[in-house]
């Protein structure tokens, strides 16, 4: 997957992404952590979708992150309800 960070600030974040399924993933998360705002969009499905993070309070690293452990909480209790 290839990712390319257009804007990195400590309360806003714009990144490039080929990866559709990952980028909507991490958005649901981080909106079902009350962040300000997050979101991706592609112009034409030839080219890569733009995902902007916006925060307030925590910074977006730190917002992505907590995603980011939420996420791998989720796919462990789902592999491990797959292999009983």
């Amino acid at each position: 997957m290839e990712i390319e960070f257009v804007i990195s600030d400590k309360d806003l974040c714009e990144i490039k992404m080929d990866n559709i399924t990952v980028a909507e993933i991490l958005r649901v998360y981080l909106n079902e952590q009350g962040i300000k705002f997050a979101a991706w969009r592609r112009e034409h499905p030839t080219k890569p979708i733009v995902f902007r993070i916006e925060s307030s309070g925590k910074t977006v690293k730190k917002a992505v992150a907590d995603a980011v452990s939420a996420i791998e909480k989720d796919l462990n209790v789902i592999s491990k309800g797959l292999k009983d």
